[in-house]
Order: C-alpha cells, then sequence, then structure tokens
C-alpha cells in the first residue's frame, strides 16, 4: 500500500489509491486535513516522547545529544512524559490559546526547514516535530485501513527558501526523509507539489494541452508548466513533459502575515509616536508575528525585547496600546492573531467586510477589515507571486493553453485577477483548491510503487 503525503505549511493531508481511483484518508473524525501544528507541555517533551513511547531512535549524534538533554531536563524538572502529552491539529491550537504561556506550541515546522544556518540542534528539533507529525498521521492512516503503509510519496514545494538555492532544498529534503524514516515509512519519494497538483488535473483532460500549474500553499508559491493529456497519462518518466519550473517563500502564511501587520498591529502602537513624536521602531510590531521566521520569534520572545517595550511604554504618546504589546509578549499571542487575520482572509474571500474580535485576556478589540484593506496589505506578496507565474511563462517560452490554479489562498479574487492580468486570454481552471496535490502523490505513489 503506497500512501500520498502532503506534508503542508498549513495542512497536512493523505491518499491513496484504490481501484484506480483516489481516495482520501479521514485524519480528524470524519475531516480529511489536519492542520500542521503541534502543542506540548514544553520543547523537551516531544524529543522524550518519541523515544520512551515509540521507541523511535534520534538519527544522528546531535539528535543523541537533544534527547539527553531532554531526559535530564524532565527529570530535574519532575515531569514525567505521558503518551496523551503531545496534541496535534485543532486540539493543539485549542490547548495554546486556552494557555499561551504554559503550552509549547509549533505551526508550520515545514516553513523553517530550509533556512541555513541553523545550528544542528535547531535541525534535530526540527527533525523531531517533523517525525512527530508523521508518525501521528500514519498511526491514523494504518488504523483507518488496517495494515502497514511503508511506501509513501511526499510532496514538496520548487524552493522551500527565497535564499540558499539547492542547498536550503537538500537540508528541507534531508530532513524531512529522515523524520519519515524514523515515522516507520521504508520507501520514501519526493514529487513537486505543482507537478502533483497537475497530475490529478491531467485525470480529467481528453486532450493533449500545455499547462501552467499554480499553486499557492501557505508557506510558498510553485509555477510549472507542463505537457499532460492522454499521451502523458500514467507515464513514470515525465521529465520531457516539465517545461518549467518556479518557486519561492510565499504563500498564504504571508498574506496572513502581511495583513495581521497593516490592519491588526496599530492596535499594539503601530504607527504611534513617543514623546518626541518619533514613530515605534517598526521591529516591535513585525517580529512577534513572523511566525515563519525562526529568529524573529526568538527575539521578540527574549528578556531583552520584554525590556525594551517597557521602556518605550514610558515614552509612549499612546501607552495603553503598547501595554497591548507587552500583554502579547507575555502570553505568547502572536500566533493567535495571525490566526485571526487568516480568518479575515477567507472570509473577505467570499464578502466585502468582516470583522474580527480579538481577545487580549484582559479586553476585547474589535477590527473591521474591508477587502481593500487586504488588497493593499497583500500588495507586496501578490507581486512576487504575480513574478512567479510570469518567470514560468518565460521560461516554458510558450502561452499555456490554460491556467490551474490550486492551493487555500487561490480563492481570493484578488489572486484570480492577478493571473488574468498576467495571462487575459487564457482560461483559469479551479480544482480542488486543498486536495489536489494530495491526489496527484496519490497517483503518483501508485505508479513508484507498483
Amino acid at each position: 500500500m503506497s500512501l500520498g503525503f502532503d506534508f503542508g505549511t498549513a495542512n497536512c493531508s493523505v491518499a491513496i489509491m484504490q481501484q484506480d481511483k483516489v481516495k482520501p484518508i479521514a485524519l480528524n473524525g470524519e475531516e480529511f486535513y489536519l492542520a500542521s501544528t503541534l502543542s506540548a507541555p514544553n520543547r523537551e517533551t516531544v524529543s522524550e516522547y518519541l523515544y520512551r513511547h515509540y521507541q523511535i531512535q534520534p538519527s544522528n549524534q546531535h539528535g543523541e545529544a537533544l534527547l539527553r538533554g531532554a531526559i535530564n531536563y524532565n527529570r530535574l524538572e519532575g515531569y514525567d512524559v505521558d503518551k496523551g502529552d503531545l496534541a496535534f491539529g485543532k486540539e493543539a491550537t485549542a490547548l495554546y490559546l486556552d494557555d499561551p504561556s504554559e503550552t509549547y506550541y509549533i505551526k508550520s515546522p515545514k516553513s523553517f526547514l530550509g533556512i541555513l544556518g541553523l545550528k544542528e540542534m535547531q535541525l534535530a528539533i526540527f527533525e523531531d516535530l517533523v517525525c512527530a507529525m508523521m508518525r501521528n498521521i500514519k498511526h491514523k492512516v494504518e488504523t483507518s485501513l488496517s495494515q502497514d503503509v511503508t511506501d509513501t510519496v511526499i510532496g514538496r514545494p520548487i524552493n522551500f527558501n527565497s535564499r540558499g538555492g539547492e542547498e536550503s532544498n537538500q537540508q528541507a529534503e534531508t530532513i524531512l526523509r529522515q523524520a519519515a524514516t524514523r515515522a516507520g515509512f521504508k520507501n520514501i519519494e519526493f514529487q513537486f507539489e505543482p507537478v502533483a497538483a497537475g497530475l490529478d488535473y491531467e485525470a480529467s483532460l481528453t486532450a493533449d494541452k500545455n499547462v501552467l500549474v499554480v499553486d499557492i500553499g501557505g508557506g510558498t508559491t510553485d509555477c510549472s508548466v507542463i505537457q499532460m493529456g492522454p499521451s502523458w497519462l500514467n507515464k513514470a518518466e515525465r521529465a520531457a513533459s516539465m517545461l518549467a519550473h518556479t518557486g519561492q517563500r510565499v504563500g498564504g502564511n504571508d498574506l496572513d502575515i502581511a495583513l495581521t501587520f497593516k490592519q491588526f498591529m496599530p492596535e499594539f502602537g503601530k504607527d504611534s509616536l513617543n514623546d518626541k513624536n518619533r514613530p515605534m521602531p517598526t521591529m516591535f510590531f513585525w517580529d512577534p508575528i513572523a511566525i515563519n521566521d525562526v529568529e524573529a520569534q526568538r527575539k521578540f520572545y527574549s528578556q531583552d525585547t520584554q525590556r525594551a517595550i517597557k521602556e518605550l511604554i514610558k515614552d509612549a504618546q499612546e501607552p495603553a496600546k503598547l501595554k497591548r504589546l507587552l500583554n502579547l509578549h507575555q502570553n505568547t499571542l502572536g500566533y493567535g492573531l495571525v490566526q485571526h487575520a487568516e480568518q479575515s482572509k477567507i472570509a473577505l474571500a467570499q464578502q466585502a467586510s468582516y470583522q474580527t474580535e480579538l481577545d487580549l485576556l484582559n479586553e476585547i478589540i474589535r477590527i473591521e477589515t474591508h477587502v481593500d484593506d487586504l488588497a493593499t496589505a497583500i500588495a507586496t506578496p501578490l507581486a512576487k507571486i504575480e513574478n512567479l507565474v510570469l518567470e514560468a511563462v518565460k521560461q516554458a517560452n510558450i502561452t499555456p493553453d490554460a491556467v490551474y490554479i490550486t492551493g487555500g489562498s487561490a480563492r481570493s479574487p484578488l489572486i484570480r485577477a492577478m493571473v488574468e492580468k498576467c495571462l487575459p486570454n487564457v482560461p483559469i481552471v479551479s480544482g480542488d483548491f486543498f486536495g489536489s496535490v494530495t491526489s496527484g502523490l496519490a497517483r503518483w505513489a501508485n505508479l513508484c510503487f507498483k
């Protein structure tokens, strides 16, 4: 049994081929998508959890050092790691929102895997996080199917990170492979996510076409120009059909962060002035919501930043707003703000305005956001996505017969309008915004592991 595994930035999903049809596997009750989130009582719990309850060994000496440190820390703290200590998906988010200051919470670890310059111990931490999430999903799949699943094709973006090139891609793919191996998979292949989405679309074609696939995921946007159709269907060798690939680390998370910064952070002091009529430093309002930037998160939640915010309050013309920023720091509320922005973005795909209620534990703030606000906020990341579309067409040196657009953020009318502007006379086709990559991965797994 082979599995198509979309280990996504925003959500994870899996599927198999059964009687020549794609069969998604439910991961959360009857839901087919599991949010890419994990929570635990502390960071050290994750490493010891894998070893103690599933006998999962570290993959290298750095992982071994991490495990020894975790066991020692938990012993000194008098903490016994229980099998129920790790939570995933919506359950993890609910636990974090209920008690942010006492919950170790990770959202979208895939966003960090391609960052160069991380210390070996940091890489070991990310490998453990990914392994725990994959082990959880593999267990759910095997329980559902009542059989072991050892073969998988895992989706990957064209580029995991905007900087670092192929070295960055290899680092990320190595972490994913080692994590998947430790989680129990024996045969592991990778496929580009836009190619997988294209394979799903190809199954519906009755004639050959040149198709631009635009996959706007949570962490990256990827474009591929592919020759597809009946002549190529079910061929395991597709190199000749791949005409162009572009990709960058800009996706739904970046749109959410941009909206948070523009629309929400003024309530925390952004754009406000000190007693000398000088604006507050921008970094204090960007770092807490840059949830896909390890260094920004580390810097903001440090004790040095807490002291700096207290100094800003003393000199602020609107100290109440800066006190909210201090509250955000002390209660680790950055993830929650970005989640509210994501909800606003989703709502604005279908309506002209949306009101958000921010629960800051000691007060409720209501913020009205309009479609025009969203358009202004996301102008910069949207321009990056537009450049990826244009570059893919330029590389292929053809005008595609169709554009197949997929990914959660592809539902936005602003995204569709941008693609129409780039290719005004080319029809745009939308499939399953969330499931096309997973379906294509299942189809490719079926070819790889026959």
